[in-house]
């Protein structure tokens, strides 16, 4: 096998050696030469985001990676947040980065793979949103029922602010309208939005209602009404807020975020201020209905009191007067006959009773013929012939009078015969 040979002093100025640097200069400008743009599909991996707002990853596939990176400005055009596993299909050029000997894919176009990346932004902002409670339905408030000062953030120039201004007319007077001009579309949109309706909320004297919105357009179009500036600052709105972005089918995030979703501006128009022609026929239908009400309850009330009249109380007043004195004198009768009948039957039980206490008095007995016999002396009842002495003095006691005696002679009982 053959060898080859290495140069000597002797050939050094016939071969001319690169350094590193020319080599990778060389390879650097072949391949940004041969690569200046080409479109690429992979997957995410290793995603790193420095405070510098670049971003550095990886793209994949099954059999081969390459380092990627996007650059900050780049990165905040971008309608998604980039993150591992997703799948991507950019469009950049490559780019050798000497100080390491490698190469790169400079993105400075993207999308997720099957999802246009404004459908998917929208996805991530609307949960991002949500999760911090801003499309919370009881953070909606009811609009006033009568405003007198509306604001409209749109275009000054667009047909949606026509629209509006020609059905408000045509469905309630009386009323001020601040437009309060701004672009509704293309770069710097949403920011502009958002900063009028901050200044809509600055306006003295408040606004009753602030209307926000624009006429129909593409995804695209319309997009400024899905930034997050816009959606925040209708959130914050200490006026109540009608969204009104001229499309049907879809919703923007304005129209979570706003208290009240109008399909269109003209419809804005009929649900900020009430018909004129409508409240005209409903205050003429209550005011017949009132009258109706009226003159049924006054045929009730004029019915009730012929009836009322032709009752005797009514008719005849002093006879309901003279039956209260009747009445009077037959209580007055019926009481003097109670109090007599008492009175009678009180008399009854005295004599009743007098002839029970005449029956057990000791009088009672001294008149049918008997006496009382007691000691003289200390008027102790002698019930005994053996209680007294003889020569003892004795007070009998008869019906009428007393006699007084002394004992000459004590008998004793006499026995009944058997």
């Amino acid at each position: 096998m053959s060898r080859a040979s290495l140069p000597t002093a002797e050939n050094d100025s016939a071969l001319q050696a690169l350094s590193v640097a020319e080599l990778t200069a060389q390879i650097k400008g072949s391949l940004e030469a041969q690569f200046p743009s080409v479109w690429v599909t992979g997957e995410v991996s290793n995603l790193s985001r420095p405070q510098s707002g670049h971003c550095y990853f990886t793209l994949k596939d099954d059999a081969a990676q390459i380092r990627a990176v996007v650059w900050r400005g780049s990165a905040s055009r971008m309608k998604f947040d980039l993150r591992d596993g997703l799948e991507l299909v950019c469009r950049g050029r490559i780019d050798v980065y000497g100080p390491r000997g490698s190469y790169q894919l400079v993105i400075d176009q993207a999308m997720p793979k099957g999802v246009g990346a404004l459908e998917l932004a929208l996805r991530e902002l609307k949960a991002k949103l949500q999760r911090e409670g801003l499309f919370d339905a009881d953070r909606k408030r009811p609009l006033p029922r009568f405003p007198r000062r509306i604001g409209f953030v749109t275009s000054a120039t667009g047909a949606a602010v026509r629209d509006f201004l020609q059905v408000l007319a045509r469905r309630w007077r009386g009323v001020d309208v601040l437009v309060i001009p701004t672009r509704v579309q293309g770069d710097g949109a949403a920011e502009e939005i958002a900063e009028a309706i901050r200044l809509a909320n600055q306006v003295q004297p408040p606004l009753d209602t602030l209307v926000v919105g624009r006429g129909g357009g593409s995804l695209e179009d319309l997009w400024a009404f899905n930034d997050e500036p816009v959606v925040r600052a209708l959130a914050a709105s200490a006026v109540p807020t009608i969204s009104a972005v001229g499309h049907e089918i879809d919703f923007t995030l304005a129209d979570f975020a706003a208290d009240v979703r109008a399909l269109t501006p003209s419809e804005a128009a009929e649900r900020v201020v009430p018909s004129a022609d409508e409240l005209t026929s409903r205050v003429a239908s209550i005011a017949d209905r009132m009258s109706r009400a009226t003159w049924r309850a006054l045929r009730t009330r004029r019915d009730r009191l012929a009836a009322v009249e032709v009752r005797r109380p009514v008719a005849r007043p002093h006879a309901l007067l003279e039956d209260r004195a009747r009445r009077v004198d037959e209580l007055e009768q019926q009481a003097t006959r109670g109090v007599r009948r008492r009175i009678e039957t009180a008399r009854g039980r005295i004599a009743t009773l007098t002839a029970q206490i005449d029956s057990l008095s000791p009088l009672g007995v001294l008149a049918r013929g008997y006496s009382l016999t007691t000691a003289a002396d200390t008027g102790r009842v002698v019930r005994d012939a053996d209680a007294v002495r003889v020569g003892e003095r004795i007070k009998t006691r008869l019906s009428a009078g007393a006699v007084l005696s002394r004992v000459e002679s004590i008998e004793p009982n006499e026995t009944p015969a058997d």
